[in-house]
């Protein structure tokens, strides 16, 4: 089994998917570091040697941001919008959609579900 940035990747899966079990990887940068090493994108996780793994870890150690730095860099970045009470900061203060989505109707998770006002409909009396 790979493991690869504290992250156990899936044995029966292609690397190329595989690596964006990763947090801040995705398909396009999976191939670009494929692509990097010279690898097959078609090879199972559990068909890597020693060394690709190796030079997997190398690559993605030297040229990118993952996993627990890539959360901390953005919760500092929503926290200083935050601070400096831009629209952005305070939209997430509030946990509404920050980019320009509609409220009225949709929204629920940020405004939770409201209990609707108008009940049973009582009998009209004779």
């Amino acid at each position: 089994m790979a493991r690869i940035e504290g992250i156990d990747l899936p044995k029966n899966k292609r690397i190329e998917i595989g690596l964006t079990y990763i947090y801040g990887i995705g398909i396009s940068r999976s191939k670009e570091i494929l692509q990097k090493i010279e690898l097959d994108n078609n090879i199972k996780v559990k068909d890597l040697n020693d060394e690709q793994i190796i030079s997997i870890r190398n690559i993605l150690s030297k040229e990118y941001e993952l996993e627990g730095d890539l959360r901390r860099l953005e919760a500092m970045n929503i926290k200083r919008l935050m601070e400096i009470s831009s629209y952005k900061g305070r939209r997430h203060r509030l946990k509404l959609p920050l980019r320009g989505q509609r409220t009225r109707t949709n929204a629920r998770t940020g405004r939770g579900s409201k209990k609707t006002i108008a009940g049973k409909k009582k009998a009209p009396r004779k």
